[in-house]
């Protein structure tokens, strides 16, 4: 498995608040490392190394491996506690994962075809249901974006999960409907001309009528 990022951490025996006040003086970070089996390990990870891979969004689907030491973990962010006023990372949880796990991750959606979408060049607006996919794939096989393409897409249309064609060995973690992830709705410009249109009409024969 090759990790997207690479944390050094240092393992801590210590536990409970005045310990991570502690860690939290020195710029660290509290994190334990849980599952697949393994007693939790507690680890140290450096404070801003972990706040500017968070900030830059996609973190939860990141393949992270934990270097303490001796020893490496390879490991998925699963829960992050973040200051209530500041911000800052208070503590992380990670889960422990093999090249045999199978791992639930959300995976961000990426519009494109904005420009050429029948719907929206129409005077359609786009309506998207979920822009994250929650999927279940192997630590190696993880996406990094599921793309979707609204190019053909009309006023009226909607996309469903089964018009996406995912990777190989990836699948949604929804599997007992087809969900819509976006739509196209409005009643486009050539209707709405033909209504005002046919309002100016009607209009006419009324004024016509008043005038007999």
């Amino acid at each position: 498995m090759e990790a997207a990022i690479t944390f050094e951490a240092s393992k801590r025996d210590n536990s409970g608040t005045g310990s991570a006040r502690a860690l939290r003086r020195e710029g660290k970070v509290p994190a334990v490392i849980y599952g697949e089996d393994k007693d939790a390990v507690s680890v140290a990870i450096d404070a801003n190394a972990v706040t500017t891979h968070y900030t830059r969004g996609g973190f939860f689907s990141s393949l992270i491996k934990i270097d303490a030491g001796s020893e490496s973990f390879m490991a998925l962010p699963k829960d992050i506690q973040l200051h209530p006023v500041s911000d800052k990372v208070l503590h992380v949880d990670f889960v422990h994962v093999t090249d045999k796990s199978e791992i639930h991750v959300l995976i961000p959606v990426k519009i494109s075809g904005r420009e050429r979408s029948k719907g929206l060049r129409r005077g359609g607006a786009l309506n998207v249901v979920r822009h994250e996919l929650e999927l279940v794939c192997k630590p190696n096989n993880i996406p990094k974006a599921i793309q979707l393409d609204i190019s053909n897409v009309d006023i009226g249309d909607s996309i469903h999960i089964s018009h996406i064609e995912l990777p190989e060995g990836v699948r949604p973690a929804i599997s007992d409907r087809d969900f819509t992830i976006a739509t196209i709705t409005g009643r486009g410009k050539k209707q709405d001309a033909d209504d005002a249109a046919g309002d100016a009409t009607a209009a006419g024969e009324g004024e016509a009528k008043k005038a007999e």
